[in-house]
């Protein structure tokens, strides 16, 4: 059953990876070079630091954080440049490459597929790219979030809270409510400020709070490492 399980969140996985694919073919050579809600870095960086996290295997991470000396935004910054392309154009082949890659790090798949949700729209949300994941790819990252911190500190972020997503099966958590877009709740446990506005409830303030000193980064993928 759990092996089933993954099968459908990589299958998951992949349909997002593709359509991100797909929404990069049609960018100009300057939004390549936009500025995304993962800190400091470009689409093109994100998409080759989603290159990279669909291309390590546990052994691999692991001879790469010893080099790096446990230092995660070292990791980071090493493998992305490693598979960053000489051109935008050539990073796209190489994100096109490993859409349908079911490699990672450990066995937490719910993760994984986070952080493709959560990456695609790092890149999508500031050049106003309509495109968003499915409801079925959305829920178990959902679900995952509010009761893991692992990728981000999202189960830091709404502890003490009831989460309720107003068009999808996703409620989580007691506590003052939070509601809005599965998407929107998603984004925010992961630290992304721009989607508290898709959010209402008497429960937001708090949430503001928490996320009004978030500086995004490069996601950490260590179990249990808040970003």
């Amino acid at each position: 059953m759990a092996k089933s399980s993954d099968n459908h969140l990589w299958a998951l996985a992949h349909a997002v990876r593709a359509a991100l694919a797909e929404d990069l073919a049609i960018l100009s050579p300057e939004q390549w070079h936009h500025g995304t809600l993962c800190g400091r870095w470009d689409v093109e960086q994100v998409v080759a630091h989603l290159t990279a996290a669909a291309s390590l295997n546990q052994w691999q991470w692991l001879r790469s954080m010893l080099g790096a000396r446990f230092r995660p935004d070292v990791h980071n910054q090493r493998r992305l440049e490693e598979h960053r392309g000489s051109t935008s154009a050539e990073t796209l082949v190489r994100f096109r490459a490993v859409i349908n890659s079911s490699v990672a790090p450990s066995s937490d798949t719910p993760a994984y597929l986070g952080e493709v949700v959560v990456h695609a729209q790092d890149i999508r949300h500031p050049l106003g790219l309509p495109r968003t994941p499915s409801i079925d790819a959305l829920t178990p990252v959902a679900e995952f979030y509010a009761r893991r911190n692992f990728t981000v500190a999202s189960r830091t972020h709404a502890a003490g809270l009831q989460l309720k997503a107003d068009d999808g099966p996703f409620t989580a958590g007691t506590g003052p409510l939070v509601t809005g877009s599965t998407l929107a709740l998603v984004m925010t446990m992961a630290g992304r400020v721009p989607y508290l506005e898709d959010l209402q409830g008497p429960g937001l303030p708090t949430l503001r709070s928490r996320l009004g000193g978030t500086a995004f980064g490069p996601p950490r993928l260590q179990d249990d490492t808040v970003a």
